[in-house]
């Protein structure tokens, strides 16, 4: 009994040590968590250290001045925040590929002679109003693959090309194109522009665009008001169902128009919609389409692959009667000038139709 005593003394000693030292153990105290990082280091790479320096003491040092090419500078792919200030001897700027997110008034104060400007790929938002209408040499602006929820105003009389496609913009707003009478191709695809957008007056002032692309887009309707000067008219990947009749009637110039992967049908197609003097090629693929619409005899390339076609009468399609083929003639004048045809993915068996080949003699290429 005594050996079992000495033994469990002890261990009861070191039990009640144990106790006692977590009793006078102090409080554990409540760590502050380290204040979190700002985002910007977290997502966007570092600025680029400066480069050397160059032959021209105003020559900023995040960019490049090529030495043969004075008038141009490269700030490009940088990962550059800000525009940076631009020498006035600058005619051409190149700051795609950064990460730019605003146009403050102050952007481009000093180089007033700009004639062409590079803001692709950045993260741009916000344009201030007053940044491009002092730029009255510019000719050229690039601001595709930005952020961009409208298209921006004050812009200057001078510009003939305007590309603001891979944004967000959803307004354009009153009076943004009035005054843009030499602009020659307007790029708008792949944006966020529905039928709401447009009215009679939206395009007022364009009278010599040659090129307007608003495809992928949320169209379901063709926008009013479009000028009819244009050679190039893009409208693919829209919900577009039906063309109003007489829609493209003074469209004297268009030569180029692509109305793919929309929801065409035959009810919505007037029989004469694209029986235009000057059309080369019309695009009408991935529609609803059963029938193949009347065209002009100087059509030239025609794709209607991807529809719901059954059955073509060559006889009916003809923009020219089979009759006058057999009448005596030294020249092809009266036979249509059609030279390539895709009717791939319809519900068409061969062979192809006789009366269609007898109508269209200059086929290069049908893909059935």
């Amino acid at each position: 009994m005594k050996v079992v005593a000495s033994l469990l003394f002890p261990l009861i000693l070191v039990l009640i040590c144990g106790v006692n030292g977590q009793r006078r153990r102090p409080p554990k105290k409540r760590v502050t968590p380290p204040p979190s990082e700002p985002v910007e280091p977290t997502e966007l790479p570092p600025p680029l250290p400066p480069g050397p320096p160059s032959i021209f003491p105003d020559c900023p040092r995040e960019c490049f001045c090529p030495p043969d090419f004075p008038s141009a500078l490269y700030c490009d792919s940088r990962n550059l925040r800000k525009v940076p200030i631009i020498p006035s001897r600058v005619h051409y700027v190149y700051l795609q590929n950064n990460f730019i997110d605003e146009l403050p008034e102050e952007s481009f104060k000093n180089a007033t002679e700009l004639r062409w400007i590079n803001l692709d790929n950045n993260r741009i938002k916000k344009v201030d109003k007053r940044v491009l209408e002092k730029l009255d040499h510019l000719v050229f602006l690039y601001m595709e693959r930005n952020h961009l929820k409208e298209v921006p105003g004050n812009l200057p009389p001078s510009l003939e090309q305007l590309r603001l496609s891979w944004n967000r913009i959803s307004k354009i707003p009153s009076g943004t194109f009035n005054k843009l009478e030499h602009l020659l191709l307007l790029d708008l695809h792949h944006n966020e522009l529905n039928d709401g957008v447009f009215n009679k007056n939206t395009f007022k002032g364009l009278k010599n665009l040659m090129q307007l692309n608003l495809a992928h887009n949320r169209l379901q309707k063709l926008p009013p008001g479009v000028p009819n000067a244009l050679h190039q008219l893009f409208l693919d990947e829209n919900r577009i169902d039906d063309i109003p009749n007489n829609y493209f009637q003074d469209f004297h110039n268009l030569a180029f128009l692509r109305l793919n992967y929309n929801k065409l049908s035959d009810k919505g197609l007037p029989k004469n919609s694209f029986n235009l003097t000057n059309l080369l090629v019309l695009h009408l693929a991935h529609n609803n389409l059963t029938n193949i619409p009347y065209i002009n005899a100087k059509l030239e390339h025609l794709y209607l692959n991807d529809n719901s076609i059954e059955k073509i009468n060559g006889t009916q399609i003809c923009p020219t009667s089979l009759i006058s083929f057999h009448e005596p003639s030294t020249e092809l004048e009266n036979v249509p000038r059609l030279r390539y045809l895709r009717l791939d993915g319809n519900q068409l068996k061969p062979p192809i139709p006789l009366d269609l080949m007898m109508c269209f003699r200059l086929l290069q290429s049908v893909i059935f």
